[in-house]
């Protein structure tokens, strides 16, 4: 299983990602930085990695879970609820890649301010 940091000013959290195809484009790229988006308990930010949703693509998902926003061709890392969610539930703007997992609690992204410098980096 590969592992991956993504580092912001105010910290850090370690993922495991699942083998997927976009995984193993994400760890084709890296190591990436780029500058952060936030939009409602989500921190995303543009990659260079372009790919088609998988069959497994999902718009709600657990806080944690490290996404790929295909339109958006960026990672979508939400911590928790966003403008559209319904009944406590993290809900993205679209159906996303399932990518892997924090390790760490995930409620850390909180800290990242929109414009915040993000890296990414292989483990």
């Amino acid at each position: 299983m590969s592992r991956i940091r993504v580092r912001w000013p105010k910290g850090q959290l370690e993922a495991e990602l699942l083998d997927t195809p976009t995984a193993r484009k994400l760890l084709a790229v890296l190591p990436c930085s780029s500058s952060a988006n936030t939009w409602g308990e989500e921190v995303y930010f543009s990659i260079p990695v372009k790919v088609s949703l998988e069959p497994e693509a999902r718009q709600v998902v657990d806080p944690g879970t490290v996404c790929f926003w295909v339109e958006g061709s960026s990672l979508a890392l939400p911590f928790g609820r966003t403008p559209i969610s319904q009944a406590g539930e993290c809900r993205l703007v679209a159906k996303v890649n399932v990518l892997g997992k924090f390790s760490g609690d995930p409620r850390q992204l909180a800290s990242v301010r929109d414009g915040d410098p993000v890296s990414v980096e292989a483990l």
